[in-house]
């Protein structure tokens, strides 16, 4: 899956002069990055690269491996922003120019795919496939919508969910959970659309949630009331500080790529690009 990491368990530029001026505390945190993933562990991975990126901004080689694991976890729109990184740096990377153009017909921007696919050269290994996505584009594009008389997955009926221990924050997802925050228990209660209940996480981490909402890729995000930080929770449950040192931080609302937080205790709003 990641041609860079399997290729050698060293930097793959190492030899380069672009490598030897790579620091070393980046090139340690990618080489851990690799590590985790190795061991399946896919979010330390992502923490490591972006670590390695922190370090060093132009590390194309982690941009790449980050970009590799995050489409790999389905984080499509994420994926895609941080493959525009290798391509703003080696814009002649044809493999990675594919890959945006494949990403972006995944997310239904079919006019960005087709650009980026003619930008692949016929002489390059990468144009063959490029065709045959855009024949793939061409026939998403081409056929009508399929009319559906399926009902919602979440419920569209008038109701109550009763016996919720101060409730507070709400979410859904694109399979019609119901998502909400607790504020006394500090704990989040999942509802399916059958109705069943059940904890989708209680964590030490979360400390008087708010607000919750939700980003089109099954991301979770918790307004900390007492502990002044933002989290990010995935679909697996695994939590992230997104943000911290935040003064009551209340509301939240996802709009694209962009996480807007209500800070209460400085009477501001917080712009945070996911």
């Amino acid at each position: 899956m990641l041609k860079k990491i399997f290729a050698t368990i060293l930097l793959s530029l190492s030899i380069s002069a672009y490598a030897a001026e790579i620091p070393v505390d980046a090139k340690l945190d990618y080489n851990q990055g690799i590590d985790f993933y190795k061991l399946g562990m896919y979010e330390r991975a992502i923490e490591s690269f972006r670590s390695a990126i922190r370090a060093y901004p132009d590390y194309i080689d982690a941009y790449y491996n980050l970009a590799t694991v995050l489409e790999y976890l389905k984080q499509y729109a994420e994926a895609l922003s941080i493959y525009k990184q290798v391509y703003i740096r080696n814009p002649n990377d044809y493999e990675v120019i594919y890959k945006l153009a494949f990403l972006s017909a995944k997310l239904e921007d079919y006019t960005k795919a087709s650009e980026y696919l003619n930008l692949i050269p016929p002489a390059n290994s990468y144009y063959q496939r490029g065709q045959e996505l855009a024949e793939q584009i061409k026939v998403s594009t081409t056929l009508p919508p399929q009319k559906t008389n399926a009902p919602s997955k979440i419920a569209t009926q008038t109701g109550v969910y009763e016996n919720i221990l101060s409730p507070t924050g709400v979410t859904t997802d694109s399979e019609g959970n119901i998502y909400v925050a607790t504020f006394s228990d500090n704990t989040i209660i999942k509802i399916t659309p059958d109705g069943k209940r059940k904890v989708f996480l209680k964590s030490k981490e979360i400390s008087g949630p708010i607000s919750l909402a939700s980003d089109s890729i099954g991301n979770i995000y918790v307004s900390n009331y007492n502990t002044n930080n933002v989290l990010k929770v995935t679909p697996q449950g695994i939590v992230t500080v997104l943000v911290s040192n935040i003064d009551k931080p209340y509301g939240l609302h996802v709009d694209g790529n962009m996480l807007f937080i209500t800070c209460q205790g400085s009477n501001s709003i917080l712009r945070q690009k996911l």
